[in-house]
């Protein structure tokens, strides 16, 4: 199966979508300066913040909607309609532009972007998932780890496009490319047949009690990435007083090694079982957040704990999702989609509950506290869920 033509170029597609999906899902952080300069969009701080929660909301409706999406049009076509939304939120971003003078209408245009996103991202990630792991069902946690590297590399390089545009006096060139890459895979994957060999229903999937030790685990996995992915920069100016530039640094090496680690434990599950890996890197989480405030680290060495922290990351969505596919043998289609949803709520909790959090006096480094402490009931799941799995 492996050496089937048709079977390589679903595989690149796969691949390839993660890579652009990861450059797309950054877009609009990546332009975060664009949106805040007064001679860009001049939103304010809470407006840009705003601004994601559609993204946020949508994302978690179509990734529990994602299996009853699936049983209707395929999983396929559940792939293609979240290229479809990924590919309208850059086209509507891009008419924003347009509008970029006007606030009454141009943010309203914003909000209908990241929602385009958020549907897009709810559709799309999942669906990569299940084509990775249907795709290699002898190493699914292997392809599922590689899959997200490669979403995570997109995210690091989405900055440095915009980099790039923006010293060519047109930032909105990220969206043009991302727009373009997006129809040529969508081109690419009309051709192909797309299969897992799933079997879907749409009758309601009977959803096992194991279930909701892996939603846990999303969740739970949502809040300790954002800490790191939202607010290191914060963390590291006020609560370190560390210069921008070493704030971007702890959050390169965040993502870096997030993607690092992907890779890396992609290679060492020939060696290092998976549920170890599994059980292990949480707590390289919560040492990094523990080191971090406990007693507040020079610069240099917060820039390390969260590259630790990236690492530690790195592979537990990848293997939530791949380990839970198969062991949600009862809702194989609505699997990925729900864990993926379940991330987002996460995500939401960090992402939005950090500032009521500080606005009532308490400071990151509690709130880092908090989140290593999250990170070992990770692990603690972890081998809740794993202890009575043979050796993968």
């Amino acid at each position: 199966m492996a050496s089937d033509p048709a079977r390589r170029s679903e595989n690149l597609v796969v691949y390839a979508s993660g890579l652009v999906q990861g450059i797309t899902l950054v877009t609009f952080p990546a332009a975060a300066s664009i949106f805040t300069a007064h001679t860009g969009y001049g939103l304010t701080t809470s407006q840009y913040g705003a601004m994601f929660l559609p993204q946020v909301a949508v994302a978690i409706i179509t990734s529990l909607a994602g299996g009853r999406v699936t049983a209707r049009v395929g999983a396929k076509g559940a792939f293609l309609l979240g290229l479809a939304a990924n590919l309208l939120s850059m086209v509507v971003l891009l008419a924003s532009q347009l509008l970029i003078g006007d606030h009454a209408l141009g943010y309203p245009l914003l909000l209908v972007a990241t929602a385009a996103l958020g549907a897009g991202f709810g559709l799309t990630v999942p669906s990569l998932n299940t084509f990775a792991a249907a795709f290699h069902p002898t190493a699914s946690d292997r392809a599922v780890l590689v899959l997200n590297a490669l979403l995570g590399l997109g995210t690091a390089l989405a900055p440095v496009f915009v980099a790039v545009f923006v010293g060519l006096g047109f930032w909105w060139g990220l969206p043009v490319l991302s727009g373009i890459l997006i129809v040529v895979i969508g081109l690419v994957a009309l051709r192909l047949p797309l299969a897992t060999g799933l079997a879907t229903s749409r009758s309601r999937a009977r959803v096992p009690p194991v279930f909701w030790l892996f939603a846990a685990i999303a969740v739970a996995y949502g809040v300790i990435e954002t800490m790191s992915g939202n607010w290191a920069g914060p963390f590291m100016t006020t609560s370190l007083r560390a210069t921008a530039v070493e704030a971007s640094l702890a959050l390169t090496a965040f993502w870096a090694f997030a993607t690092i680690g992907r890779i890396v434990f992609a290679a060492l599950e020939r060696v290092l079982t998976v549920r170890w890996i599994y059980r292990i890197i949480p707590l390289l989480v919560a040492i990094a957040y523990l080191f971090m405030s406990i007693a507040p680290p020079s610069p240099p060495v917060a820039i390390a704990l969260f590259a630790l922290a990236g690492f530690g990351c790195s592979a537990l969505l990848p293997l939530t999702i791949s380990i839970g596919e198969a062991r949600l043998a009862t809702m194989p289609a609505a699997a990925a989609g729900a864990l993926i949803a379940f991330y987002q709520v996460g995500y939401g909790l960090a992402a939005f509950g950090v500032g009521p959090a500080r606005a009532a006096g308490i400071e990151l480094p509690a709130v880092f506290r908090i989140a290593a402490v999250v990170a070992i009931a990770v692990s603690v799941l972890a081998f809740a869920i794993t202890r009575r799995t043979a050796s993968r």
